[in-house]
């Protein structure tokens, strides 16, 4: 990382942000996802799902862990996997590749039941309803720049929450705001910028 924590040359001779030079993982998924726009309510549910199964642990172990993920939630259809019932519940929590938090686990299927009642692209133009003006965010320049929370993801929990959605704070919506693309949060000098 550099001194300031601002963006680095990789072997390749890209700048990027820090973290993704961190491990070899991170990469791809700096160079080619983390703030791509994501759009439809199966990715994002994805997304906001992971990204509830990443609190208190490091992006690395969902990272390395996604397609165990993926095999174990149904793709992460929401429609398949709201029909998941209390078998799938006890199968999901002796699955060693996904993380086995019987919250996280719960709160994934509770979700999904949830937004099966939803109308098809509610959840994508509600999340993408919080996206900030990007004219209105200067570019980061170090990784302090960076916040954690902002007024605009404590919104998106806020109403996340009251229309039913479990395990998602300000952080997490953060979060996937990042890994989504509604804020762009690569570093001024990051070629994925």
């Amino acid at each position: 990382m550099s001194a300031d924590g601002g963006a680095v040359a990789g072997p390749d001779g890209l700048l990027r942000c820090p973290w993704g030079l961190s491990a070899e993982d991170y990469v791809a998924y700096h160079d080619e996802e983390w703030g791509r726009p994501v759009h439809g309510d199966d990715a994002l549910f994805e997304r906001l799902s992971l990204e509830a199964f990443q609190s208190g642990l490091s992006w690395l172990t969902i990272l390395r862990r996604r397609e165990g993920f993926r095999a174990a939630f149904a793709g992460f259809a929401i429609a398949g996997l709201a029909e998941f019932g209390p078998e799938d519940e006890h199968r999901l929590l002796a699955d060693t590749g996904i993380i086995r938090n019987r919250l996280k686990v719960q709160a994934t299927i509770a979700n999904a039941k949830t937004l099966a009642g939803w109308a098809p692209g509610e959840l994508d133009g509600l999340i993408w309803s919080y996206a900030p003006d990007p004219a209105g965010r200067p570019a980061p320049r170090t990784l302090a720049d960076v916040p954690a929370v902002t007024p605009e993801s404590t919104a998106l929990a806020k109403e996340l929450k009251r229309r039913g959605v479990r395990f998602v704070g300000p952080t997490t919506a953060y979060a996937l705001m990042q890994a989504c693309g509604l804020v762009d949060d690569h570093l001024a000098d990051c070629h994925a910028r």
